[in-house]
Parts: structure tokens; sequence; C-alpha cells
């Protein structure tokens, strides 16, 4: 089975809905401005993002979007967002194109991409 491009995703994406489209795309924009050479790849049901190490994902569902966090467990948690109990993913819920400030999602992307690199 060939590997799904990252436009063959979004394009599936958009009859999920527009909200879920918007959002991912705000947060895949947000990504390659706050982090430098980072790359995509579709994995897992959602995108992926690398810079060297993968630090971090985007997932659409039915009623949000998801920026997942694979050794968010690490993350010094200074903003209070970060949801999840298990040994070391943490994710940020999205519903609205508001909260990518609100639950400053632009803050916790370096923060996964340090703990992401010492964890290499």
């Amino acid at each position: 089975m060939a590997k799904q491009t990252v436009e063959a995703f979004l394009d599936d994406l958009r009859f999920l809905g527009g909200e879920q489209y918007a959002l991912v795309e705000s947060v895949r924009t947000l990504v390659k401005k706050t982090i430098p050479d980072v790359t995509e790849e579709v994995k897992y049901g959602g995108i992926l993002f690398s810079s060297g190490v993968s630090f971090c994902g985007v997932f659409a569902y039915k009623q949000h979007v998801s920026v997942e966090f694979g050794r968010g467990a690490n993350i010094v948690d200074t903003f209070g967002h970060l949801e999840g109990g298990g040994k070391g993913r943490r994710h940020i819920k999205l519903y609205a194109e508001k909260d990518i400030a609100e639950k400053n999602v632009a803050q916790y992307l370096p923060l996964a991409w340090a703990v992401a690199q010492s964890s290499a």
C-alpha cells in the first residue's frame, strides 16, 4: 500500500468538515513558521512533523482537532493546556481557530521540539 501524501490527506480532510480542515491548515502554518526545516508525513491518521526528530502531530476528529506531542509528558506545562495522563503523550484539543492562540500552541511547539531532541 502506497503512503498517502499530505496533499491527498488534506483533500480527504475537506470532506470531514471545513472547520477541521481550517484548523489543521492553521496548525501546519504555525509549525512551519515556528520550527526550522520542518518535514511532514502522513502517519497514524494525521500529519506528523519532524525537524531532525519527530516532535508533534496534528489529527482531525469529528468534533475537534488535536495537536499531539509524543513526549509531551516531559514538557514543563506552565500554561496548563496539555491533556492526557499516559506515560508519554500529551495533546491540546482545538475546537475553533481562536483556541490556537488561547491555548498557546505556538509556545508549546519549541518546547516539544526541544524535548524530542533531548530524547533522541
